[in-house]
């Protein structure tokens, strides 16, 4: 588990070579995403994010508005499916457990 620092980032515990992780955010930006779209190739995963503002049901048409890619190897996808996992886990301990509609429920 990662702990907090004075500067308020986060650094992980030493591994096996005690190396020490610091996390440099003095670039980082925040965006907000409804939605999410993931493609892939054999080596890379692309997720497409973006923000649906169409509220009405009966819409034929709705438009998304993309406003972030992010592109990572199929390993580091596989962590960080590993690690939404986790937290979806945690959170359902705390809060409930969350209902998600699938494609082709209504």
């Amino acid at each position: 588990m990662a702990e907090s620092t004075k500067s308020g980032r986060t650094a992980q515990p030493a591994e096996a070579a005690g190396t020490k992780i610091q996390w440099d955010d003095s670039n980082m930006k925040s965006s907000y995403a409804n939605v999410c779209n993931v493609t892939s190739t054999r080596e890379e995963v692309v997720m497409l994010f973006g923000i649906n503002q169409a509220w009405n049901r009966g819409q034929k048409d709705i438009t998304i508005q993309l406003t972030d890619r992010i592109i990572i190897s199929p390993y580091a996808a596989k962590r960080l499916a590993t690690l939404l996992e986790g937290v979806v886990t945690e959170y359902e301990k705390r809060f409930g457990t969350l209902t998600v509609e699938g494609p082709s429920e209504k």
